[in-house]
């Protein structure tokens, strides 16, 4: 095979030939992988669910996502919301929390973090039922949840004060969500009553 001259266009020439079949053989493994991917994450939601509402079995209603980005899952077993800070000490901080009726926290999940391994990644154990920072059966509502140094009743995961500040704006966050939602249910309840009742008078 005859060799190319070292030349402009013959070098353009190869260097878009070298692109295009990149670009095809990219293309070829994310459509392979795409599905498989997908249908990953859609499981680990689902278990995720399950995990923070302690059951092994739950009915998910179609998520509602907020404006303020948390995503709310209600299901026949309480409530589960998804929040994200984007200020951890590695990057981005994602948080599935579940509520019951009263506004408890039942359980959480870290879904995505780019935290330090092994300081900042305790997130996922250290605030756990029994663990050093239990948030388990505490109610956001009733107070935000803030780590001792700032004040509050959290012990901070050790020498990752950061990560623990950023975990728990998700989880106050999630509960912000799932404040907003009844209170807009209970204003469009008073609504439809004051409706009703002006309708009763006309008559």
């Amino acid at each position: 095979m005859k060799k190319l001259k070292s030349t402009l266009p013959n070098m353009a020439i190869v260097l878009t030939s070298i692109a295009v079949v990149a670009g095809l053989a990219l293309g070829y493994v994310n459509s392979i992988t795409a599905e498989p991917i997908k249908q990953i994450k859609a499981q680990q939601l689902s278990d995720g669910i399950k995990a923070v509402l302690a059951t092994d079995e739950v009915q998910v209603e179609t998520p509602d996502t907020l404006e303020s980005g948390a995503v709310l899952y209600r299901t026949d077993k309480g409530v589960a919301v998804q929040a994200t800070d984007p200020n951890g000490f590695g990057g981005k901080l994602t948080v599935l929390v579940g509520f019951n009726d009263e506004g408890l926290i039942q359980g959480y999940q870290v879904l995505e973090t780019s935290e330090t391994p092994g300081l900042g990644a305790k997130a996922g154990e250290w605030f756990q039922k029994g663990a050093k920072g239990d948030i388990i059966g505490k109610n956001p509502g009733e107070k935000e949840l803030t780590v001792s140094k700032d004040g509050g009743e959290v012990d901070a995961i050790t020498a990752s004060t950061i990560t623990s500040r950023a975990f728990l704006r998700c989880v106050n966050a999630a509960y912000e969500a799932l404040d907003s939602q009844k209170e807009d249910a209970q204003t469009g309840a008073s609504v439809q009553y004051h409706n009703e009742e002006k309708e009763e008078n006309y008559e």
